[in-house]
């Protein structure tokens, strides 16, 4: 492994700077001619070792890595809540009343204006749509994120908090290509899907998000999921589409009636057909947008299923 640095060090019997680094025997030495350059080379690493992950873990002392669902990043000091010590052992009750002042008066001086208090609270709120919806940390991460880059822009002045915190997380879902539906998030946050749409395209402006429009194949794993319908179904729904989209069928179309359409084809298809009824309550489109998608998909593939 060569040294790397600022300007890299070479070796002065050869000139080279293929340099290899030897801990075990602290030294420093030239790959080329094998020359010992130091023979006292310190080890920049942990002084400790660890022979499985487990190990690694509890000997570590760098912390948990930082992270925007916190308005501090998680690099504050934190005060457990359990009535135990660093040890393991239960703190006495007559200790009890001093230790809890702490924590509240910790938890105070965290949040320290009126602007990181509004910014815990949305943190805060995020995270619990976020559970709600099953999506995972990464795409917490991305829209705390965009949330973070709203509030340096001042794009939250006049907007509610939660419809801004919900767009959040509708552009970092389709950012990352899982996307869900306004009807989801509207249902998991209880604000208006309207609300949510217009911050959205509020934050896509202000933002330049730059987001590519999204596809029925985006919907089409979480959708069969959602109906319990298999592989197959999928492979099939995808097939669907791809010759719906050939021939210019899903132009003008929402991305969610195809896919709801194409479902609905391919579950009968494998033998486990579901209602439109059943479709639409998972898609978030209308019973009569599946029934139009699915007549223009089936007379333009030809493709004869019995209802």
């Amino acid at each position: 492994m060569t040294v790397e640095g600022e300007t890299p060090k070479r070796c002065p019997e050869c000139n080279s700077e293929h340099l290899i680094r030897d801990y075990e025997h602290g030294e420093l030495i030239c790959a080329d001619c094998g020359a010992v350059i130091e023979d006292a080379y310190i080890d920049q690493g942990p002084e400790w070792r660890a022979f499985d992950s487990d190990q690694d873990e509890r000997r570590a002392r760098t912390g948990s890595p930082m992270t925007y669902l916190s308005h501090d990043k998680g690099l504050a000091t934190e005060i457990s809540w359990s009535n135990k010590d660093y040890y393991g052992k239960r703190i006495p009750h007559k200790n009890r009343a001093q230790i809890y002042r702490v924590r509240k008066w910790h938890q105070r001086i965290r949040v320290s204006n009126a602007a990181e208090r509004n910014l815990s609270l949305a943190l805060q709120l995020l995270n619990d749509i976020g559970a709600k919806l099953g999506i995972p940390k990464d795409i917490k991460e991305t829209a705390a994120l965009i949330y973070r880059k709203a509030v340096e822009k001042n794009l939250i002045r006049g907007r509610s908090i939660e419809s801004i915190v919900c767009a959040s997380i509708y552009a970092a879902c389709r950012k990352v290509n899982i996307p869900r539906t306004l009807d989801e998030i509207s249902k998991a946050s209880e604000v208006n899907k309207k609300k949510i749409g217009k911050a959205y395209r509020h934050l896509a402006k202000e933002l330049d998000l730059n987001l590519k429009p999204t596809t029925p194949f985006s919907y089409i794993s979480q959708f069969c999921n959602k109906l319990d319908l298999d592989k197959q179904a999928i492979v099939i729904s995808e097939d669907i589409v791809r010759q719906a989209m050939s021939m210019g069928i899903s132009s003008g179309k929402g991305p969610t009636g195809i896919a709801a359409a194409a479902i609905y084809i391919a579950s009968v298809k494998v033998g486990k057909p579901r209602t439109q009824k059943e479709i639409a309550r998972i898609s978030g489109v209308t019973e009569v947008t599946i029934r139009n998608r699915y007549k223009e998909i089936s007379k333009a593939l030809n493709i004869s299923i019995s209802e």
